[in-house]
């Protein structure tokens, strides 16, 4: 998904759940911040490195994909963008081990995880609902690609289609160009440079099929190697619209006491007066659509919607003495809590792909000051 998305309908998602202006901004800043805290951002802030929640293209050119390597890439990615629907899963016929570890990280909506990622932030911050935010709703756009590198998982093929509105399929060209814009016009879609070996990062997620799956009005058919090359059809509008009832239903769980979140459940009472503009703007053919979504955010609360700034916090965190209790120091803990309990969950279901992590809640994690137990932390011992 994209800032139109994760920034503006999260704030439009949070304030018909019941939270009031300043809280939806503080959910929204935090469900786009998901896509800005890198490991160059922390530490330009002096920030804890284990709290990056994605990478740079410039940091994933850099990183190894030795299997020390490929367990961070794949922490980073499975934990906050293609979050694991069944750890368990078993693909048809013989597999091997190698990719049945793969296998079993393929994102999907409504897994297991997605309900302990929104009970994770319940009784915390603001920062923890919108960081759970994105991760819900990534799990609708980022469906059938897993968040480590595979070409078997994650490349695409020439049999890849899109369905117009009206029906009919366009076939879709997708090109190698860092730079270039894509042509929604002709389907002309900008994706990661093909590569053979298996485990280079530009089979990571969905890059082989560009920022397509991002757009809430792709609607596309391909075939999977993972699927048996049967085709899979994949809806954006349906997905987009029931991400955006499912985050109104998780963050008005989070606001109950003694509340629970419950997945498959899609509130579409409080969007009942709201449908028609709502899906109006999903299936707008843009690529872009934070003038809508903003639009229609000022129209639910009648205040200004500010635009995103990155640095909005830097400084309050950087000045700070006791940095925890800034804004950022909130996020981080939440990220570093969110990426310790997928990667003990992938752990724990016997999966190498994401390494270790610790239990912070076991060992005493209570801070900014603590983070160096979630990175030394090592097959049940720290370095303390």
């Amino acid at each position: 998904m994209n800032k139109d998305f994760h920034y503006y309908a999260a704030y439009c998602a949070a304030y018909l759940a019941g939270y009031d202006h300043a809280e939806s901004l503080d959910i929204a800043y935090s469900d786009q911040f998901t896509d800005i805290c890198t490991r160059t951002y922390l530490k330009s802030v002096k920030g804890p490195g284990a709290a990056a929640t994605t990478q740079l293209q410039t940091e994933l050119l850099d990183a190894p994909t030795d299997p020390v390597g490929l367990q961070d890439i794949t922490r980073i990615w499975a934990s906050f963008h293609f979050l694991p629907y069944d750890l368990t899963a078993k693909p048809k016929g013989h597999s091997s081990r190698r990719y049945l570890h793969k296998y079993r990280l393929i994102c999907k909506p409504n897994g297991s995880l997605v309900k302990d990622t929104v009970e994770l932030a319940r009784g915390k911050t603001l920062q923890a609902a919108g960081l759970a935010m994105h991760v819900l709703s990534d799990t609708w756009a980022h469906s059938y690609f897993a968040g480590t590198p595979s070409l078997v998982i994650n490349n695409t093929n020439h049999h890849f289609f899109e369905i117009m509105q009206d029906g009919t399929r366009r076939q879709i060209a997708f090109k190698h160009s860092p730079t270039a814009p894509d042509d929604l016009e002709k389907s002309i879609y900008m994706n990661s440079l093909y590569q053979s070996a298996e485990n280079n990062i530009m089979n990571l997620g969905h890059g082989r099929a560009g920022h397509l799956p991002d757009y809430s009005f792709a609607r596309y058919a391909y075939l999977p190697a993972w699927g048996d090359y049967n085709e899979l059809i994949k809806d954006n509008p349906s997905d987009y619209y029931h991400a955006f009832c499912q985050m109104i239903t998780a963050l008005a769980s989070l606001r109950e006491e003694g509340g629970e979140f419950e997945t498959g459940v899609y509130d579409t009472v409080r969007v009942a007066g709201y449908e028609d503009r709502i899906k109006g703007i999903i299936n707008t053919r843009k690529a872009d659509l934070c003038d809508e979504w903003k639009a229609f955010g000022e129209e639910l609360s009648g205040v200004q919607i500010e635009d995103f700034n990155p640095d909005k916090y830097k400084q309050e965190y950087m000045t700070a003495e006791d940095k925890k209790d800034t804004f950022l120091g909130m996020f981080f803990i939440a990220a570093m809590a969110q990426k310790s309990m997928v990667t003990e969950r992938i752990h724990k279901s016997h999966n190498p792909l994401a390494g270790y992590s610790v239990k912070y809640r076991k060992f005493g994690f209570k801070g900014i000051r603590d983070y160096r137990n979630l990175v030394e932390y090592k097959i049940g011992r720290s370095k303390d």
